[in-house]
């Protein structure tokens, strides 16, 4: 896979290297590095040059990041996928239920990466896999991956940064307050690997807000938004508040309405790592979710 970038140098950017330049724009040591093994991965106003070479207003500097081996160890599976969007440097996703994000212990070959792989196999092209925000194996939704190094550090540092607004919609025993926001740090359930619990002495910080859409038959249709990203936060929270989400198997195993945790990512709004144009996605919302409520 190519990815080719082309700069038009201004005067805010005149008499800074070329290796300062790119540093500013995202491309990290390990990146730069690898271009390398690239002779025409930089050219300057069309020729090779180096990276400490100081630029001038009105240069034209070409940058092309070149990948030609996939991802080890990931088996190519057909999937069906629900493709939202997809450009030179990013995929967006709308992630089925009963699907693990990346391959684990007792998941090979049936996980989102295995679907990705196969996708791009058939197109005759390599792809390394790069997901920016990742989601339980049985929460539906909206999830970017990118598609090559450079959009997947800038879309990290978005991420890190909290400018990846992430909407989520879920399904809660009870009748929530209208909103509110529950501030209660989140770590690792002593002896399991698994589960995660509310953990003043020893958890991270973890932050969700949460408004209250509509109620029915004793449940509440809540929308949450995030300012950290814990392991199963979500399903953590609205448990210790005491709103605990049906279907849970780790957290609240009843099936009545449901066989898995109600919880979708339903919207993602940020910043094209490239283009710098604001975006925004949206993902349909599952059957089985819409029944439950």
């Amino acid at each position: 896979m190519q990815r080719s970038i082309e700069y038009k140098i201004t005067k805010e950017y005149e008499a800074q290297s070329i290796l300062d330049f790119l540093r500013s724009k995202g491309f990290s040591r390990h990146l730069l590095t690898s271009m390398k093994a690239d002779k025409d991965a930089i050219l300057l106003n069309g020729a090779h040059t180096f990276a400490r070479t100081l630029l001038k207003a009105g240069d034209c500097l070409s940058v092309r990041i070149l990948e030609t081996e996939s991802s080890e160890k990931i088996v190519p599976v057909k999937m069906d996928l629900k493709i939202i969007y997809e450009d030179e440097d990013l995929l967006v996703i709308n992630k089925p239920a009963d699907t693990p994000v990346h391959p684990s212990q007792g998941n090979y070959e049936n996980t989102l990466a295995n679907g990705i792989a196969y996708y791009f196999h058939t197109k005759g092209e390599p792809f390394v896999y790069r997901c920016i925000n990742r989601l339980d194996r049985d929460t539906t939704g909206a999830l970017i991956l990118a598609k090559n190094a450079l959009s997947a550090a800038l879309l990290s540092q978005q991420m890190q940064s909290r400018q990846i607004l992430r909407t989520y919609l879920a399904i809660a025993e009870g009748i929530t307050p209208q909103k509110g926001t529950i501030s209660a740090p989140i770590a690792r359930k002593k002896d399991s690997s698994i589960e995660r619990e509310v953990n003043f002495a020893h958890g991270e910080p973890a932050v969700t807000h949460f408004e209250r859409l509509a109620v029915k038959d004793g449940r509440s249709l809540l929308e949450l938004h995030l300012e950290t990203g814990r392991t199963h936060q979500i399903r953590i929270h609205m448990k210790h508040l005491g709103f605990p989400l049906p279907g849970d198997y780790l957290y609240n195993p009843v099936y009545d309405r449901i066989r898995r945790q109600p919880l979708h990512s339903y919207q993602l709004q940020f910043t094209h790592p490239m283009s710098k144009k604001p975006l925004l996605f949206t993902a349909a919302v599952p059957e089985d979710f819409v029944k439950a409520f």
